[in-house]
């Protein structure tokens, strides 16, 4: 596998979000700003309310330029079976059922899901519990999760 190759790919699924978080953001402010959109009574909302939602489709907006950021400061490093798993690994695990999936722990971005050697590639942060689970483990080793009073067990084959 080529890390460098996915975090370019990662980094343009990041540049999308971004793109879109940016056209949603100038929409809702140009409708809070609209002149139909003034308030005629005190019980005339539609402007307060649009103007909240561009005010979260901004903070969107930095959220997105921060794991930007994040990816781009990421280095492509090299795993191998004596590195304990951290930022930057690739990770494939197998569940007690056989059904294998890939993950990447990334600084930021959990949750976005890319398209990588015809594999589907989830990041994942080392909050998630998924993360938190891996995290300095070591491939061949097993990790137990709590997902909502269900209990599951990964058996971690690959780490790259």
């Amino acid at each position: 596998m080529t890390k460098v190759l996915l975090l370019k790919q990662i980094l343009k699924a990041l540049e999308a979000v971004h793109q879109g978080a940016v056209a949603a953001a100038l929409q809702a402010s140009d409708t809070a700003t609209h002149e139909e959109n003034v308030a005629e009574n005190k019980y005339d909302t539609l402007g307060l309310e649009a103007a909240y939602l561009a005010q979260g489709q901004a903070k969107r907006v930095a959220e997105c330029e921060e794991d930007v950021a994040a990816f781009k400061r990421l280095v492509a490093t090299d795993f191998t079976e004596t590195t304990p798993i951290a930022v930057g690994a690739v990770v494939t695990l197998e569940d007690d059922h056989g059904s294998e999936q890939r993950l990447f722990l990334g600084p930021a971005a959990g949750g976005l899901k890319v398209r990588f050697n015809d594999k589907d590639i989830i990041v994942i942060t080392r909050s998630a519990p998924l993360g938190v689970a891996l995290f300095g483990r070591f491939e061949g080793d097993e990790v137990d999760i709590d997902t909502g009073g269900e209990k599951k067990r990964y058996a971690i084959i690959s780490v790259d």
